[in-house]
């Protein structure tokens, strides 16, 4: 559910989706667990890999894994370095005017600030935030200082080392941190909801490659298997279609 800030080098390239019998490239981070991750024998995990197999299952799709750092994932999937961004990424009009996305495969989640005390200054602080989120924006324009991480990882060491008084980040992916760190991570404040529904980003030229997820969304939705699977990822009061 973060937000990609848009560069000019995303808007230099185009390419189309491989031709039939060709195996789509699918494009992730693998460093935003429960979303996705790299797990213990080096594969991509998580939520999106599971839900990307399945699409590709429904779709009749061969597909295989790829991983790219969260700052160039719309310029390569442009580029043709892959062929869908699954990345937990909002949708967004900044977006769309550069990519396509099909429909939402998870509703809107709200965020959340993490810190070690209660007693932080959200308003006033210095609040950590991956680099080009929805929530380094949000915190840019909200008064206080924001630090910029290139990973999420990084946001979470910074308010353990004391640069920043407190991290905003999806609430999905701070919650199994403050739920295993025995106290010493503690909500602050209300939950922030920002951004759109997550899809999975397409080039604009790929209409064929975007109507095919869509069925596959679609028929998830309708048989209850999205929402099953979300559930399974991100625990019984998650929202789902």
């Amino acid at each position: 559910m973060k937000k990609l800030m848009l560069t000019t080098a995303a808007l230099a390239f185009s390419a189309s989706f491989a031709t039939a019998g060709e195996t789509i490239r699918m494009g992730t981070e693998g460093a935003y667990p429960p979303y996705n991750f790299v797990n213990d024998a080096g594969e991509v995990d998580g939520f999106e890999r599971e839900l990307g197999d399945e699409l590709c299952k429904r779709a009749e799709l061969t597909c295989t894994w790829v991983t790219n750092d969260w700052d160039s994932i719309i310029p390569n999937l442009v580029s043709g370095n892959y062929d869908t961004i699954i990345a937990g990424m909002s949708i967004t009009p900044e977006r769309d005017q550069v990519i396509d996305f099909t429909e939402a495969y998870l509703p809107p989640a709200p965020s959340a600030y993490m810190a070690l005390s209660e007693n932080v200054d959200l308003k006033g602080g210095v609040i950590a935030a991956q680099t080009g989120t929805i929530q380094a924006n949000y915190v840019a324009n909200s008064g206080a200082t924001v630090v910029e991480f290139a990973t999420a990882d990084e946001t979470i060491a910074a308010v353990k080392n004391g640069e920043a008084d407190a991290v905003l980040a999806d609430k999905d992916y701070l919650s199994p941190i403050v739920a295993e760190s025995g106290g010493t991570f503690v909500f602050v404040g209300d939950d922030i909801p920002i951004g759109g529904g997550v899809g999975m980003g397409i080039r604009e030229s790929d209409g064929e490659l975007k109507a095919k997820f869509n069925k596959a969304i679609e028929s998830m939705k309708a048989d209850g298997s999205l929402g099953t699977m979300t559930k399974k990822w991100f625990g019984e009061d998650a929202s789902t279609y």
